[in-house]
């Protein structure tokens, strides 16, 4: 075993407990969120975002950016509090719809063209295939025995897959974190300061589709104080 696995190892699954600790900590994810697209907000002025007071300074399409992932976590504990939560293409879709509001030219469906992805030489699928590589992906997860291989498994999917026109990452990171929270374990949050450690390693797996590498990264922003929290 991983000293990565190790370290969930002791984990004991409280829903209740690993919401509670998520929502204590929405502004610092909103924060890394908006940080990993170039966007610079301090935490404080996050913090102000999604208490609903705009902040000067900056764009409004980078503050609808920053409130769309408030609204998209917030949608999300909602979710997984009222057993509302479910690995589907409609909640996909749905969650896609708050992240990506107003930011994509289409917004909560699977996109209906082909894209690239910048910087690779890799080809996502055609957009007439999506629906059966989304078939195929919540096949392939019932081969992921432990959680944590199972969430990042659907990130990773979602990003390489491209199901939408844009803010794949961030919806697919959402996914990943609601079926943690969903079955009582800490949520993932990935440190802007990592950003290029992300970036690199992000690209190898556009052109691989061999997932070890990310796993071991997306594991490795696990925050050990909640580890320790959520062993008690």
């Amino acid at each position: 075993m991983s000293s990565s696995n190790l370290l969930t190892s002791t984990i004991k699954p409280n829903r209740e407990k690993a919401l509670m600790l998520a929502k204590r900590e929405v502004g610092v994810l909103v924060h890394n969120s908006v940080l990993l697209e170039g966007i610079h907000f301090t935490l404080p002025e996050i913090n102000t975002l999604l208490e609903g007071v705009t902040v000067g300074g900056h764009k409004l399409g980078d503050q609808q950016i920053a409130i769309n992932q408030g609204e998209a976590w917030r949608y999300l504990f909602s979710a997984v509090k009222n057993d509302e939560f479910y690995v589907s293409l409609d909640f996909i879709c749905d969650l896609h719809a708050i992240s990506a509001n107003e930011e994509v030219s289409e917004w909560g469906q699977l996109r209906s063209g082909g894209v690239t992805i910048a910087g690779s030489d890799y080809m996502p699928p055609k957009a007439a295939d999506l629906p059966s590589k989304f078939a195929a992906l919540l096949i392939s997860m019932e081969r992921f025995d432990e959680i944590y291989d199972k969430a990042i498994h659907f990130f990773l999917s979602v990003a390489r897959n491209q199901f939408f026109y844009d803010v794949n990452k961030r919806t697919g990171r959402l996914m990943m974190n609601g079926i943690l929270l969903n079955a009582g374990y800490p949520a993932i949050n990935l440190s802007a300061k990592r950003k290029l450690e992300f970036n690199q390693l992000m690209m190898r797996f556009y052109k691989s589709g061999e997932e070890a590498e990310m796993n071991a990264f997306m594991r490795s922003c696990i925050d050990s104080r909640l580890v320790d929290i959520m062993s008690e």
